[in-house]
């Protein structure tokens, strides 16, 4: 299976999958001007205003919503893997993602809003699937995308979370509380039932949640993702702080590496250039397809309103929330790095699998026996947030494939499934689990990233409409017909009355 697996990725997570991520940011980085360097300001006042509604969440709880989904293990374990197989390097390389992102999840989110509608109860829902049926005309394609979002976010993306869960939790019972964990109980390895027990506590949370809809949802992630993110972010000042002396060091390994100068990484450039990127598409979704799905939620008075805001969303992922991921291991030493050939070249956790190990250890060091036990709780936190942002995306996309309409039944199971997915994952191989999460991330990135190539127009349109508006003192209101763009119905229903 897991040979099987590899040959899959190895296909999807080929060497143009990596061009195409890094050729779209920079091409829409042109396109809209570097609205992500011209826009900061305006990102930064639009993400903490605007109200929600009865149809609608607000601003920062459809960035809330979005943020959950991007905030997940990949933004620790995801970069801990990136150092080790592509070096320290690699996280420039996810700077550079992180940047260019914000231009690609600007076009993204911005024509979720424009081609959104209202399902049978009244709610917006939006995303690839809507706007490459009506702004491409493309109902295969947008079926296409449906079905592999629906599988990837519902079935196989929930399993790495869980999973990432799981580990975290029994690494830091592992020669604590729980003993070695090296006993068996009811005929099962102890570190097994313990994840198993894992996963099914979190599927028990995860059911509190879900089952109360999208405005729980958002409620939910509202409360908790600014929170987990603040504190994560602020321990790995922490650590900087005490180990100011290695800082310098960090910083110079990282920008020599990234362009093959360090002696020891000459030989890595190609794949501090491949991690950084497959990681950092994997961490902050740019282009992905995830975030328009949250996007498309907010009630905002014009598209490019919510398009600042998921630009801005990129920047916090990538520069704040993987970044201190790195600064807690370079800053400490605590990792491993492979060489092109597999050949350990760094070895300060010998024995210890590529991942949150490092990360734990890192903060082991400063913190004595708190790195295990702080690393596990941000775990789930990111990891929990994020399964609960997959269900929203597996739910909205299995409200396209039912006519825009929620259907009880088909509801209910896909609520089913998602929760034994949380648990088959935490008890699963994590190799496995990231195998199956890898393929659904790429299959939803290539279908979205063409799609978007293909529709950049009307994205393109609305930003200048606002940007128009604004200089005008105008508080910025959408006319898709104005703008000579078709099929934007939910818009031209409003714009009638």
């Amino acid at each position: 299976m897991e040979q099987i697996l590899d040959f899959i990725n190895s296909i999807i997570w080929s060497k143009a999958l990596i061009a195409l991520c890094l050729g779209a940011g920079l091409w829409f980085s042109f396109r809209t001007r570097f609205m992500q360097v011209r826009g900061i300001i305006e990102m930064t006042r639009l993400t903490f205003t605007g109200q929600k509604s009865e149809a609608g969440v607000s601003s920062f709880q459809a960035l809330s919503m979005s943020m959950a989904g991007r905030i997940g293990i990949g933004n620790i374990a995801g970069v801990a893997t990136a150092i080790a197989f592509g070096g320290p390097g690699a996280i420039f390389w996810m700077w550079v993602m992180g940047f260019l992102g914000a231009s690609t999840s600007y076009i993204e989110c911005s024509l979720a809003q424009i081609y959104k509608e209202k399902d049978n109860e009244g709610r917006y829902r939006g995303g690839p699937a809507y706007y490459i049926e009506k702004g491409l005309g493309m109902k295969w394609y947008a079926l296409a995308f449906a079905l592999a979002t629906l599988v990837a976010a519902g079935l196989l993306m929930p399993g790495v979370q869980a999973n990432a869960i799981a580990d975290g939790i029994a690494n830091a019972c592992q020669g604590g509380i729980c003993g070695s964990l090296d006993g068996e109980w009811m005929g099962m390895p102890e570190r097994d039932a313990l994840k198993l027990g894992t996963g099914i506590v979190v599927a028990g949370l995860l059911s509190l949640i879900i089952f109360g809809g999208v405005k729980r949802i958002a409620a939910f992630a509202e409360l908790v993702v600014p929170f987990m993110a603040i504190g994560y972010i602020l321990t790995a000042v922490f650590v900087m702080v005490v180990n100011y002396e290695f800082v310098p060091e960090m910083f110079r390994i990282i920008f020599s590496s990234a362009f093959g100068i360090h002696a020891g990484f000459g030989a890595m450039l190609g794949l501090a250039v491949e991690w950084g990127v497959r990681r950092g598409v994997y961490a902050n979704e740019a282009g992905q397809g995830t975030g328009p799905h949250a996007a498309a939620a907010a009630e905002v008075s014009h598209p490019a309103k919510q398009g600042y805001v998921q630009a801005w969303a990129i920047y916090f992922d990538t520069m704040l929330i993987c970044t201190s991921t790195a600064f807690l291991m370079l800053a400490t030493g605590m990792y491993n790095v492979h060489g092109p050939e597999g050949t350990m070249m760094q070895e300060a956790l010998p024995g210890i699998e590529a991942g949150a190990g490092f990360v734990q250890s890192g903060i082991d060091t400063v913190l004595p026996g708190w790195g295990s036990g702080f690393v596990a709780l941000a775990l789930f936190f990111f990891a929990f947030t994020t399964i609960m942002a997959y269900y929203y995306m597996a739910e909205t996309n299995l409200t396209y494939l039912n006519g825009h309409k929620t259907r009880p039944l088909a509801t209910l199971l896909l609520r089913l499934a998602i929760t034994g997915m949380v648990v088959f994952g935490a008890y699963h191989n994590a190799k496995t689990a990231w195998a199956l999460g890898d393929i659904g991330v790429g299959l939803m990135a290539w279908l979205n990233i063409i799609a978007i190539f293909l529709l950049q127009k009307p994205a393109l349109a609305a930003l200048r409409d606002y940007e128009v508006q604004k200089k005008a003192g105008k508080e910025p209101v959408f006319d898709p017909e104005a703008l000579g763009i078709r099929n934007a119905t939910f818009w031209m229903r409003k714009k009638q009355g």
